[in-house]
């Protein structure tokens, strides 16, 4: 027992004490891999379909994307708030609200996810065709997205899974669960599409598979634990006080992502009215700028973790170092990968098809989203310092603001006087830099008032 306890330490980062570069650097490495090859997987999907099974077929995958994150988004989200509190009473020794915390979760990521096997099977089709989905896409769009969402229990176990052991420190463990379950998505991805000429159905059913072993592996890792964090079957049960954190953290964030995804899907609608070439372009360049962003997300997870685990210690000195450190990660980290893209953008966007049209749209894309893409992952990490203090409806309402709603009046305005996809696609770099300057004016407020506070409790003890 004692080995097996040892082990898990093992794996675990004290992120109050001690060098902190350092651990941030260590901490943000595994997420990126996992973020990377989680892209390099859904890659293979695309690559597949897109070499064996056609443009439509690539199209068809790709319009499902932004209709699947608004509509799982709100879950996703929910584990955010799962990490900020397993975060804060860990570093707190508080064990048994800890305990208490990581229950109430799995049974949330449970029935969100059966949640979200009807919602997809009932409301795919519809949505699509809401969309603007082209007719000779909408079917192979809506059988991807109905058995994708079989798979929804086993994506929400994952992620909450892994909120878990982010917030203890452990990033390594669920990169290698990934990794494993990748593997096996690709072979089968391989054996379903070309083998047995399933087409997007393979591709999708291949997905849930790896879903379900990846979950599998984090939630037998949970299992086996030695620690506060440990799932115990026999306890699982929604305790109030603890959803309702959760909620309260949690919710916001989620409902960020699923109106952030309203306007992806609005821009989406709008890219698709330029055809099926257009749409193909848009996922290919979309799936490249992806391994961007899930490089700089691990820098905001980052952020959200160290955040919360030194709220909940008290080290609110140690907060605005944690701040500085990963906002320079993340303007290192993006603008390195924004110059490989951008340099490299025809031979990548010829691995996803040799169409030099969709190559030419994927171009005019890229060209617009990665040349100032650092500046989504600093307006991120903004977000990650805010919500690992427990505020979470400020950055909300600011991000709301200052991107989805700013997008949607772009599309109606700007984009309505000069339909090109250059003008459609010019709205986000412009609404990153304005979310961001506003979330650091958030951040000085919220410091200044907790320092406040700070003063005041210390001034109360001495009496």
């Amino acid at each position: 027992m004692k080995i097996q306890k040892k082990a898990a330490r093992s794996y675990e980062i004290d992120m109050c004490n001690g060098p902190l570069l350092s651990k941030i650097i260590l901490f943000s490495i595994p997420l990126m891999l996992s973020g990377i090859l989680q892209l390099l997987f859904n890659a293979a999907d695309i690559i597949v379909v897109g070499r064996y099974a056609g443009s439509d077929s690539l199209a068809a995958v790709g319009a499902t994307s932004s209709l699947i994150n608004l509509l799982i988004n709100v879950f996703i989200g929910l584990s955010i708030g799962t990490n900020v509190l397993v975060a804060r009473f860990y570093a707190a020794h508080s064990d048994n609200d800890l305990e208490e915390t990581v229950q109430t979760s799995i049974v949330v990521a449970v029935i969100g996810g059966v949640i979200l096997i009807g919602v997809g099977f009932l409301f795919s089709g519809p949505l699509l065709t809401l969309m603007g989905t082209p007719e000779n896409v909408l079917p192979l769009s809506t059988l991807y997205m109905q058995i994708y969402f079989v798979g929804m229990p086993a994506t929400l176990l994952y992620n909450f899974g892994s909120a878990i052991l982010r917030a203890v420190g452990d990033t390594r463990r669920p990169l290698y669960y990934l990794m494993t379950a990748g593997i096996i998505n690709v072979v089968l991805n391989l054996f379903f599409v070309i083998q047995c000429s399933m087409g997007v159905a393979g591709v999708a059913l291949a997905t849930v598979i790896s879903q379900c072993i990846s979950a599998g592996l984090i939630l037998l890792c949970l299992v086996r634990a030695d620690a506060a964090y440990r799932v115990r079957p026999n306890r699982l049960r929604i305790v109030r006080n603890k959803l309702s954190g959760i909620v309260r953290i949690g919710l916001p964030a989620g409902f960020q992502g699923a109106i952030f995804s309203v306007s992806n899907v609005l821009i989406q609608s709008s890219i698709n009215s330029f055809g099926s070439v257009a749409m193909a372009g848009s996922t290919a360049s979309s799936n490249i700028e992806g391994f961007i962003y899930n490089a700089m997300n691990a820098v905001y997870q980052t952020a959200l973790s160290f955040t919360s685990q030194n709220y909940g210690a008290k080290n609110y000195k140690r907060m605005t170092r944690v701040l500085l450190y990963c906002q320079g990660l993340v303007i290192i980290v993006g603008m390195v990968l924004d110059y490989v893209v951008l340099t490299m953008g025809t031979q990548l966007l010829h691995i996803y098809s040799s169409d030099p049209e969709v190559v030419r749209y994927g171009l005019i894309r890229m060209k617009y989203f990665v040349t100032a893409y650092f500046t989504c992952g600093m307006m991120d990490v903004m977000v990650g310092a805010l919500r690992g203090m427990g505020y979470s409806v400020l950055p909300m309402f600011v991000s709301l603001s200052g991107a989805c709603a700013f997008r949607v009046i772009w599309i109606y305005t700007v984009f309505a006087a000069n339909r090109t996809l250059p003008t459609l696609y010019f709205s986000y770099p412009v609404s990153w830099i304005l979310t961001f300057l506003a979330h650091l004016v958030c951040y000085i407020l919220v410091r200044r008032h907790l320092h406040i506070s700070e003063k005041d409790r210390l001034a109360r003890a001495a009496l």
